[in-house]
């Protein structure tokens, strides 16, 4: 690990926070991510709907929505942190700035999610899952009823403090690469990343995860296991670094997400595992990088619009408080699994409603004026420049 006074190196292309330009339109895609989580929950959490002619629409679409979402937000968070990070920072105030970019709200939805769990619908939560939970150790366990503990999306932030955790040591040696060497590695991490579900399947046998047909044990090392999800994580960097040294993008961004509808479709026709993500990190990471370079470019895009702006600025908090809205929104409003298909889709509406206020509320009052406060010492805080967060890049 890089020693805590070490200071993070400048990038080969000598860019720096306030040199790179700024990427509204990846901000705008942290909600698009959460959002694919949320109606990926709608499918598997909730269970509002009691047409099975709706269900198996909803299935085909969204049923794995979810694990696209989260390996888009950490194939992201590589990116933006790479192309954000600061000229002559130094590694104790990047962890600093993470900590307090992703703990305080993490700590208010365990408490939340707490009290949902023990008083609402009365199950007991064990201590040794109530701990590693609120420490974020829980995705490392391959248990069910740890990693999924609690509040059950917040397996990823165990992922997430990884990451943030070794980014500095990873940045110091992505960074020696040569630029035309870059393709090279990226090429190298996806085959890897292609190649876990595979490792996975000589893993000792276990019962059967719910879906997909994957066991539990598998289930485990291809989605939650923090070292190979690291592994999106690298491939962001790899291409942020692309977009910072000029290399040529294979596809433009309508050929990029053309050709990542066109993986998600054919996906199902591969053994399970490929159905947790595996399949989608290429084709969400040419998405980004095509985004990003258009943002470059300062061609307009939607997602780089003031309402998007403002979802991405919201979007931990929604995919904090999505499983738990729909979950016990449903419980709360109509505990029954065979609502119309008509009155299921107002309830999707009106709980995604309640997410996002929720969600604004959490930003406002939490996250937004935490990391204006502490994410910054006393002694930098009046020099320092604005957060990645505030910048629009996100991560």
């Amino acid at each position: 690990m890089v020693a805590s006074t070490q200071q993070i190196e400048k990038p080969v292309e000598k860019a720096s926070v306030t040199q790179n330009p700024r990427l509204p339109s990846l901000t705008g895609m942290r909600f698009v991510a959460a959002a694919m989580v949320f109606f990926f929950h709608v499918v598997w959490l909730a269970n509002m709907f009691g047409s099975p002619e709706a269900k198996v629409v909803l299935e085909t679409l969204f049923g794995r929505l979810g694990f696209v979402g989260v390996g888009f937000f950490f194939v992201l968070s590589g990116f933006v942190l790479a192309w954000s990070v600061r000229t002559k920072d130094r590694t104790p105030a990047f962890w600093r700035r993470r900590f307090f970019k992703i703990y305080p709200s993490h700590l208010v939805t365990y408490v939340a999610a707490f009290l949902l769990v023990t008083l609402v619908a009365q199950q007991t939560i064990s201590g040794e899952a109530g701990i590693l939970n609120l420490l974020l150790l829980h995705a490392w366990f391959p248990q069910m009823d740890i990693r999924f503990s609690v509040n059950p999306i917040a397996w990823s932030l165990a992922c997430e403090a990884l990451f943030y955790l070794m980014f500095p040591l990873l940045m110091r040696y992505i960074r020696r690469i040569r630029p035309e060497r870059l393709w090279a590695w990226a090429a190298g991490v996806a085959v890897v990343i292609l190649a876990v579900p595979v490792v996975a399947g000589l893993l000792p046998y276990q019962m059967r995860f719910p879906s997909p047909a994957v066991t539990d044990t598998a289930h485990w090392f291809i989605y939650t296991f923090p070292p190979v999800r690291m592994l999106d994580f690298v491939f962001g960097i790899l291409l942020a670094r692309m977009v910072m040294t000029g290399r040529k993008l294979p596809l433009g961004l309508g050929g990029s997400v053309a050709l990542g509808v066109i993986v998600y479709a054919l996906t199902p026709l591969l053994p399970g595992g490929y159905s947790l993500g595996p399949t989608m990190v290429v084709p969400l990471g040419l998405v980004i990088a095509a985004a990003a370079a258009n943002d470059v470019k300062e061609l307009p895009s939607w997602l780089s619009g003031r309402v998007m702006g403002w979802l991405g600025e919201v979007s931990y908090a929604f995919y904090l408080w999505n499983a738990l809205v729909l979950v016990y929104g449903h419980k709360l409003l109509a505990d029954s699994q065979g609502l119309s298909t008509p009155l299921a889709i107002g309830m999707v509406a009106l709980l995604f409603g309640v997410t996002l206020l929720l969600s604004w509320l959490l930003f406002s009052l939490v996250e937004r004026p935490i990391m204006r406060r502490f994410a910054t010492s006393r002694r930098r805080r009046a020099g320092e420049p604005q957060s990645v967060a505030r910048r629009g890049s996100g991560g």
